[in-house]
């Protein structure tokens, strides 16, 4: 009997399965979407996350640091995927929407706008086309992304639940909490010298297995549910962009006696008087 209805359910798994053809696509799915949401326009935003900072008056242009060859983000990213995939266009737009800087290219696409200038030069842009010199705004600073601290399951948390919770014991043992730390740099291009840094943290609950509970047949069907750990890393650059605002909102320069790079302080034995 056991037999049979063992049979039987993984025969009504297996014609669910093959009804199932796929749900039509729905334009902005809410499961689909990190912190990072809506649009941005020049400085108009539409739809942004109420969380994210904003400015009444922008503080200068930016470039952000797109290092494709040893971007840590990027890495982590094509671990799952083939495909070429990165956080600094989400980064893009939540900067815009904030309208705390206005963002120049720096990256990728400055190819693109270069090979427009070289067939202007060679004749090949039609008359009129307005690609001569002088136009390409200049950054004031530049925004280096980078990744501190990124892992699943860091606290055994399922513990704790099957203990408080008896009907969850069955499933506690596949509760995850997952942690990312991120921090943002913001350098002066013009002196080079280190005007913010801040940063940003995350964290989120996998709650593996609870999704199987309710459908049935979760162990039949090796249902999980787990968020990206992508969305995990977004949120934390969401917190350290806020961070950044913040910072940049209260900005007091720095100085040294004498004048930045005139020798400092602190004198090293043998230093010339000049730099004394």
């Amino acid at each position: 009997m056991k037999r049979n209805l063992g049979g039987l359910g993984a025969a009504v798994a297996m014609a669910l399965l093959a009804g199932c053809q796929g749900t039509t696509p729905t334009i902005g799915s809410l499961g689909a979407k990190t912190v990072a949401t809506g649009a941005a326009g020049g400085a108009n935003a539409q739809d942004a996350n109420a969380q994210l900072e904003r400015c009444g008056e922008t503080l200068g242009t930016l470039a952000i640091e797109e290092d494709q060859q040893n971007n840590p983000l990027l890495a982590l990213l094509q671990q799952r995927s083939k495909q070429e995939a990165s956080a600094v266009p989400t980064l893009r737009l939540l900067i815009q929407q904030s309208n705390c800087f206005v963002l120049v290219e720096r990256g990728r696409a400055l190819n693109n706008m270069m090979v427009e200038r070289d067939m202007e030069q060679i004749g090949e842009i039609r008359a009129g086309s307005n690609f001569g010199k002088g136009q390409m705004v200049a950054a004031d600073y530049t925004m280096i992304p980078s990744i501190t601290f990124n892992q699943r399951d860091t606290s055994q948390a399922g513990g704790a639940i099957g203990a408080l919770v008896p009907i969850a014991g069955a499933v506690a043992g596949s509760v995850q909490t997952n942690d990312a730390a991120t921090v943002l740099t913001l350098i002066d291009n013009r002196s080079g010298v280190q005007i913010v840094a801040a940063e940003g943290s995350a964290r989120n609950m996998d709650f593996a297995g609870i999704g199987a509970m309710a459908a049935g047949f979760g162990a039949l069907m090796g249902v999980k549910s787990k968020s990206p750990q992508e969305k995990i890393l977004v949120a934390a650059f969401m917190d350290a962009y806020n961070q950044t605002v913040r910072a940049a909102r209260g900005y007091q320069a720095q100085t040294v006696k004498g004048g930045l790079g005139t020798g400092g302080l602190m004198p090293v034995d043998g230093a010339s008087k000049a730099a004394q």
